[in-house]
């Protein structure tokens, strides 16, 4: 008996490391069920909401300098121009990437399927086909805590769900949006 102490912490250690391992898996499901289910409640489980809108205010904020140029950096009035256009942005994102923003998506997503035709038996009162946004995504580990998961557009340009690890959870913390 004495011989087959390791056993158990061995076993343990092998359980939680494989769910870390299909950790964000799990997570990338459960996003997927929360977009088709229209659950922005469940959908709150796995995307950290504020990393997500720190992120994408950054995205933004960087393609509208770029676009800009320096000639209007430089300028007093385009300075202006551009930190009202970043205000905007922000507040934008401020109201959209919340748990209550993306059920409004959703929803309208939803109604305008439904107006559309787009439903699971074509019928106007059937449900909408389901919105599947991380389906035929490339998945990669970058790290034990960081995980990738990219999609195209229908332009082909990369989408990339970034998802990081907190202790034992995955969630959704950015999105690379393909802003060139």
């Amino acid at each position: 008996m004495k011989r087959w102490w390791w056993t158990l912490p061995l076993l343990a250690a092998l359980a939680i490391a494989a769910y870390v391992v299909a950790g964000p898996y799990l997570a990338i499901r459960g996003i997927g069920q929360a977009v088709e289910q229209q659950d922005a409640g469940k959908l709150e489980r796995y995307v950290d909401f504020p990393s997500l809108r720190v992120n994408l205010k950054a995205q933004l904020d960087d393609y509208l300098v770029r676009q800009a140029g320096s000639g209007m950096q430089s300028n007093l009035l385009g300075a202006f121009a551009l930190q009202m256009a970043g205000n905007l942005t922000g507040a934008g994102v401020d109201t959209l990437v919340t748990p209550i923003g993306i059920g409004a998506i959703l929803q309208g997503r939803s109604l305008w399927k439904r107006a559309s035709g787009d439903t699971v038996g074509g019928d106007t009162y059937a449900p909408p086909v389901p919105a599947r946004p991380l389906q035929g995504a490339t998945h990669r580990f970058e790290s034990s805590s960081r995980f990738t998961a990219t999609t195209t557009t229908a332009t082909g340009a990369p989408v990339v769900f970034v998802l990081t690890r907190d202790g034992l959870r995955w969630r959704l913390t950015d999105i690379r949006l393909p802003l060139r």
